[in-house]
């Protein structure tokens, strides 16, 4: 299926005005803003953009998910990261005005903006403030890049897996005796890639921690039913 691009009653201005990292700027601001703004929608599996494509804009998710991922040589995918609505991605190379080193993917129906780096530069030089709010974004990408370097060299399989099923589990919660229920986003081979696992190791993880009574699989939904002993299970 083709994307499909902006339709000319699309109020991107107002659009814009919904999504964080516009959210603050005023309505002259998002209406110049708007005019280097593309909506582009994609059929799940579509590309975005492939590795070693020019990149001249960076995109918002507004609704679906996109991955990111890299392709060796031999045909084995590594996907990067997991791009969920209200996120946004391809800032630092648009601004390097170097290619796409990974390609991007959508991972369900999705709706993207697609924001011209030349109208960002512009803004850039009008509104220091908006400069500072993208690069928050961007070291919140590349701190988050540190952790999995980390998490991939510290930690072990089981340790990665665990952690990522406690992730949004306040710490304050973490000796709770109540029942957490995970929704999976993405096929459970894609989640593998994004821990470094292979697939089968993946499964076999899971189906440890529901033989331990840690938690119980139903389908994409993992319900976590000790907080506090999963939490130790992985510290082993």
């Amino acid at each position: 299926m083709p994307q499909k691009f902006e339709t000319p009653h699309f109020d991107m201005a107002r659009y814009l005005s919904v999504l964080p990292l516009f959210s603050d700027l005023n309505a002259e601001e998002r209406e110049r803003l708007a005019l280097g703004c593309v909506q582009k929608r994609l059929a799940k599996g579509e590309l975005v953009f492939r590795q070693g494509e020019p990149c001249d804009a960076f995109y918002m998710v507004v609704t679906g998910q996109v991955k990111l991922f890299i392709t060796a040589p031999t045909g084995q995918e590594k996907v990067i990261e997991l791009i969920s609505p209200g996120n946004s991605f391809a800032e630092a190379l648009m601004f390097l005005e170097k290619p796409f080193i990974v390609s991007a993917q959508a991972l369900a129906d999705s709706l993207l903006i697609r924001v011209s780096r030349h109208v960002v530069i512009q803004e850039i030089e009008r509104d220091p403030k908006f400069c500072t709010r993208m690069l928050a974004g961007m070291a919140r990408r590349l701190h988050g890049l540190v952790m999995d370097v980390e998490g991939y060299s510290l930690h072990s399989g089981m340790q990665r897996l665990i952690g990522y099923l406690l992730r949004d589990i306040p710490d304050d919660m973490l000796d709770s005796k109540s029942v957490f229920t995970v929704s999976l986003p993405v096929s459970k081979a894609t989640l593998a890639s994004r821990l470094s696992l292979t697939p089968e190791y993946f499964s076999r993880v899971l189906h440890e921690l529901e033989a331990e009574g840690l938690i119980e699989i139903d389908k994409r939904d993992v319900r976590i039913l000790d907080v506090p002993r999963l939490s130790q299970y992985g510290s082993h």
